[in-house]
Formats: C-alpha cells, sequence, structure tokens
C-alpha cells in the first residue's frame, strides 16, 4: 500500500526529525498543446489578458510532473519530499518539459 508522502518547499519539515536522505526525486513530463488549446490560444493572445488554454495545458504538466515525481519517493520508501521546485523548459513553440523535483527523505519515528 503507497505511503502518504508529504511534500513541501522548505529544507525541513517542522516538528519532524529526518532519519535519512535517500536522493533527489523527479517526475518529467513533456507536453504539447492540442490543436484546439492552440486555436483558442491564439485568439486569446489576440485580445490579451489570461490565455486560459494555455494555463490548462501548464496546470495538467505540473500535476503529471509532480503525481510523478511523489511516485519516485514512494519506491524509494520516502515519508516525505523536503526542498520541492518546479522547473520548465520550452523545446520548441508549444512544447514544454516540465520537472518536478525535491529531496526525498525518511523520518525518525
Amino acid at each position: 500500500m503507497p505511503r502518504k508522502i508529504t511534500v513541501t518547499t522548505a529544507n525541513e519539515l517542522v516538528g519532524y526529525d529526518i532519519e535519512e536522505y535517500l536522493g533527489v526525486v523527479r517526475g518529467i513530463v513533456v507536453r504539447a498543446q492540442t490543436i484546439t488549446q492552440g486555436l483558442r490560444g491564439g485568439l486569446a493572445q489576440i485580445f490579451g489578458g489570461n490565455i486560459k488554454a494555455y494555463e490548462e495545458v501548464c496546470e495538467q504538466a505540473r500535476s503529471e510532473a509532480f503525481a510523478r515525481m511523489v511516485e519516485h519517493a514512494e519506491e524509494k520508501g520516502a515519508d516525505a519530499i523536503i526542498a520541492m521546485r518546479y522547473d520548465a523548459t520550452e523545446f520548441s513553440p508549444g512544447v514544454t518539459e516540465v520537472l518536478a523535483y525535491g529531496t526525498a527523505v525518511r523520518l525518525r519515528d
């Protein structure tokens, strides 16, 4: 049964002692927008404001990358992930890599 992994952007988990550092864990997703999202986003660029179609692509990619990172931590037997961050790189127009990463740790009982 999978553990409940606590994730924080802090470098420690207040109230807990770290027993062991298990190493970096990551989740990587390479996402391209759909034709519909591209068309809706293109029209939104003309009129300005928040581009909801692109926001949907980004949020879905971040969510998947986060889930993959947590899965990687579970495989290592982690109780928590500290110093969690996101990074993104655009490979070509409309194609972006999203990386979620952090340090997996085991907490003292």
